[in-house]
């Protein structure tokens, strides 16, 4: 397979990508209008959580990291990085609270369980060198299905994760943690074996460098912002625990109290 050539440089690289731009208008205008009625409600940090994650989805789409990321395995990684370990925690932390929808097919596809190997899947999956080879050698694969599976399955992934409040969930706390770091582990080896390999995975099309380079940032980048969203989720486990707590020390001062009341 030959490497991309283009005239126009990497940063005169700019495309519109109709097929994200649209269903994104569509999402951000459902969002301005439901959250604005009675049906959901969110704070002002929801809100820039979710509109930060839309902006991220557009640094990478519409700007030469998007219009390059082809031709380039370093674009195409830092591409699949904020789609998948940025915009879709994002986007689950800008959900509002009582969004909880009851389909089968949403509930399955966040299932902890179905959603945490569906991510894998998809991220150990695309960067394997024969389905690699396909999607570059049909440019429609990457366009119409790997950047749109990019946003969705991350979201399904953490929607369970990064519960907005610490009601209703499908998952303790103390799992979030531990499903996120398991995660690492298939994140850092996909990395690490990309940028340890001594040759070209994908035929030539990109320079050995480039390839180290995506695996490099594959492996140490994933490694930091899982800490975060880590971070998140300890957070949460400690609130949790907290709130535990207080019942319990609310359930100890009703019973003293009904048995001050008998004496």
């Amino acid at each position: 397979m030959e490497m991309h050539h283009h005239d126009v440089s990497i940063w005169g690289s700019w495309q519109l990508a109709p097929e994200i731009l649209l269903p994104l208008a569509l999402l951000c205008y459902l969002y301005i209008r439901n959250t604005k009625s009675n049906q959901y409600s969110v704070s002002r940090r929801q809100r820039i959580f979710f509109f930060s994650g839309v902006a991220s989805i557009l640094a990478v789409v519409v700007t030469p990291v998007g219009a390059r990321a082809m031709d380039y395995f370093s674009l195409h990684m830092t591409q699949h990085i904020t789609l998948m370990m940025i915009s879709g925690p994002l986007l689950v932390l800008g959900t509002p609270n009582n969004f909880h929808p009851t389909s089968r097919i949403f509930l399955t596809l966040t299932n902890p369980w179905v959603s945490w190997f569906l991510y894998a899947a998809l991220m150990i999956g695309v960067h394997l060198p024969v389905p690699h080879g396909f999607i570059m050698n049909n440019p429609w694969t990457h366009t119409f299905i790997e950047v749109p599976l990019y946003i969705v399955l991350p979201y399904l992934f953490y929607f369970n994760l990064l519960d907005r409040n610490l009601s209703n969930r499908r998952m303790s706390p103390a799992f979030s943690v531990i499903s996120l770091f398991l995660m690492m582990v298939p994140e850092t080896l996909t990395g690490f074996f990309i940028y340890t390999n001594p040759s070209s995975l994908y035929d030539d099309m990109y320079t050995l460098t480039d390839q180290r380079r995506g695996g490099s940032l594959m492996w140490s980048g994933a490694m930091i912002i899982d800490t975060i969203w880590m971070a998140f989720a300890v957070y949460h486990w400690i609130k949790s625990e907290e709130q535990k707590s207080l019942e319990v020390d609310a359930e100890i001062a009703a019973e003293q109290k009904l048995i001050k009341d008998f004496e």
